[in-house]
């Protein structure tokens, strides 16, 4: 993800060509349908909250991603002149912060929860507290990765609009990092518990997404919790610990 992030260019190139490849080629092989993967990224920097599906391109993205977001956004634009043009189903999902087994685990690069899994394992190896960067304060919504998986299915078979559809909890299920950092040094039971290092900056405060959307398909969608999706997390990282992506 730092690459994504300072790579510019790089990351500009790569996404359009490699986006107008699949799309250009779902259309001439008769794909009847492609959904894409957007991120959070791709909301402005400056918006209200709850964001939702109608203000991808109501401004600027964070100015330290714009490659990777604006890269993102034009994927919503080309499904749009694809099924304007040729009439294709072309449509796309925004995931908030998804995690699992099998994620990405690295120390540098990880994102939230892998992270902080693997941290608390070399926490736990060595007798050591959890020190989490920032003030633990700032909000993320989670969601599991089984439950990503079922809704794509969803998006898949079901979904018919060609705009973009957020998937993600409820609003009111958006946690602290402090209190997931807490749920994971529970997990792996450590003995010194947490230290929220302060002098780390927090990064963005929030980016609460509404599920509106998604709920007025799925209304009676269950999520699993957080505590026990992490739970799960962390008992598959400890047992393949030799073969996780670190």
């Amino acid at each position: 993800d730092n690459f994504l992030y300072s790579q510019f260019v790089a990351v500009l190139k790569n996404i359009i060509i490699n986006e107008d490849i699949v799309l250009q080629n779902s259309y001439k092989l008769g794909v009847k349908k492609v959904v894409s993967c957007l991120s959070t990224c791709v909301f402005p920097d400056q918006t209200t909250y709850p964001i939702d599906e109608t203000m991808i391109h109501n401004g600027p993205p964070h100015s330290s991603n714009f490659g990777y977001s604006y890269a993102k956004r034009l994927i919503d634009v080309q499904n749009h002149a694809y099924n304007q043009q040729h009439g294709c189903h072309f449509t796309a999902v925004i995931p908030t912060n998804v995690f699992g087994a099998y994620d990405n685990f690295n120390l540098e690069d990880g994102h939230v929860i892998p992270g902080l899994i693997h941290k608390a394992y070399i926490a736990k190896k060595e007798g050591k507290p959890l020190v989490v960067y920032g003030s633990g304060k700032p909000l993320r919504q989670f969601i599991y990765s089984i439950d990503l998986a079922k809704l794509f299915l969803f998006v898949l078979r079901e979904y018919e609009e060609i705009d973009p559809i957020i998937l993600s909890v409820d609003e009111s299920s958006e946690v602290s990092i402090g209190e997931v950092a807490q749920i994971i040094a529970d997990a792996f039971q450590l003995e010194h518990g947490i230290i929220l290092d302060s002098t780390k900056a927090d990064g963005q405060y929030k980016k609460t997404a509404s599920n509106k959307k998604l709920r007025g398909y799925l209304p009676d969608f269950q999520f699993m919790p957080l505590k026990d999706a992490i739970e799960r997390t962390v008992q598959w990282f400890n047992l393949n610990y030799h073969i996780a992506r670190k």
